[in-house]
């Protein structure tokens, strides 16, 4: 059984102010009309054994992945929600931990969710070809050959090539892989793992042709990869085990145990397996690969998305221009030292969670549909041109007990203007 992996974790901080916390690349249509995270999905559709996929991602963007991944048509195996961040080694643990409990021998192929690869079909060549060694216990990595002496990607080193393999396992049986149009293909022990180079050594990387970028993409058995963590991360593997245990279900999604979690020590998966197994293998990937990590990655890439970049002096590192919740949506319309600007819209029927802040007052405006404000066990109801205003403190919520939708204009005034200062009393999405 081949499972792929996707990691949406990130927050694509190198292309704000486009990608922002509440709204990072992967979940952006920055090259087409669709999202990276959707383009991730959907890149795999000719990867024959192919199951449902696991998607990690952080719990505050569980609704737009959710959501995304129904536009096209696709069903998640299970959306695992991070409360913390704590890097890719620990997200992989917890996806290899529901991966196994369809299949002991299940194989995952771990995929971020925001890169771009031109030809799909190359890349599922690829992972069909790499099957063999990691059947047999390889841990392999995806190295991108090279296109320019780059100095913002790590690189591998190749060593002696692997040993060709005589059958490829594809969740189907086997097959030959002589009589294979896609195997066999090159596959080398792991040499080294090197860190970003300056320009002359990125230069002498790609002059001696046995470097490739490090492109954060792999694919190892499950159990495989928790043994190697186990044994070089024990720590971790223990935290993941903890949060893994004392998971439970959140409507769709799967909430890890979150103080379990937090205790984990946060590591990439080179540094905890791939830099120390005895079992690392690379294989050449040649398929119009980018990360997007920046703006000028993302001009190499994209046809026109200079207009999308607007630079500002103003404090909106938070702030996204639109983000779709499951009672509605907000947008982001202007912010300064101490006030930030919203236009909230409520869908009919339903409400928000009762909520307080410790640190901002807020000022409703009331601009289409009915109001229901409850403040302080008071409940009022506001229509287009009234206002309300919340103090600090106090326990509030905001409904919409109408039949079409409620507009509101929301000014936080305060010291802390994100969502860290919300404390929930009740909701009814599990927040």
């Amino acid at each position: 059984m081949l499972i792929p992996v996707i990691l949406s974790g990130g927050a694509g901080t190198r292309l704000w102010p486009l990608s922002r916390e509440l709204y990072p690349k992967q979940l952006l249509p920055l090259i087409d009309e669709r999202t990276m995270l959707q383009e991730t999905v959907l890149r795999l559709e000719g990867l024959e054994g192919r199951c449902a996929p696991v998607v990690v991602c952080n719990e505050a963007h569980r609704f737009m992945v959710a959501e995304q991944l129904r536009q096209i048509g696709q069903d998640a195996d299970a959306v695992i929600l991070e409360p913390v961040g704590r890097n890719t080694a620990p997200a992989v643990a917890v996806a290899a931990m529901q991966a196994i409990e369809r299949d002991p021998e299940a194989v995952i192929l771990v995929l971020p969710a925001d890169h771009v690869i031109r030809n799909a079909q190359t890349l599922c060549n690829v992972v069909s070809a790499g099957l063999d060694a990691v059947q047999e216990g390889a841990l392999l990595t995806f190295g991108i050959v090279p296109t320019a002496p780059e100095t913002g990607y790590g690189y591998i080193k190749r060593g002696a090539k692997c040993e060709a393999r005589k059958t490829r396992h594809v969740g189907r049986g086997t097959r030959d892989a002589q009589t294979s149009p896609r195997s066999p293909a090159p596959i080398y022990h792991v040499d080294q793992f090197v860190e970003k180079p300056d320009q002359a050594t990125a230069q002498d990387y790609l002059d001696k042709g046995n470097y490739y970028w490090n492109s954060g993409m792999f694919m190892f058995k499950a159990a495989d990869y928790l043994a190697e963590l186990e044994k070089h991360a024990p720590e971790m593997l223990a935290a993941c085990r903890k949060a893994w245990q004392g998971r439970c279900a959140d409507l769709d999604f799967t909430r890890l145990d979150a103080e379990a979690f937090a205790a984990c020590p946060a590591d990439s998966i080179d540094y905890a397996v791939m830099e120390k197994t005895a079992h690392a293998v690379v294989i050449p990937l040649d398929a119009g690969w980018s990360d997007v990590g920046s703006w000028a990655a993302l001009w190499a890439v994209g046809e026109t998305v200079v207009e999308q970049f607007m630079a500002s002096p103003r404090h909106e590192h938070l702030l996204p221009r639109r983000v779709k919740l499951p009672w509605g949506a907000y947008v982001g319309l202007v912010a300064g030292d101490g006030f930030l600007v919203k236009r909230i819209t409520v869908n009919p029927g339903a409400r928000l969670s009762l909520q307080r802040h410790n640190h901002r007052a807020e000022h409703w405006i009331v601009v289409r549909g009915i109001a229901e404000v409850v403040c302080e066990n008071v409940e009022q109801h506001l229509e287009p041109n009234q206002s309300f205003y919340i103090p600090i403190g106090d326990k509030h919520r905001l409904a919409n007990p109408g039949d079409e939708i409620l507009e509101i204009i929301e000014v936080q005034t305060g010291s802390l203007l994100s969502e860290d200062d919300i404390e929930r009393f009740d909701d009814e999405y599990g927040r």
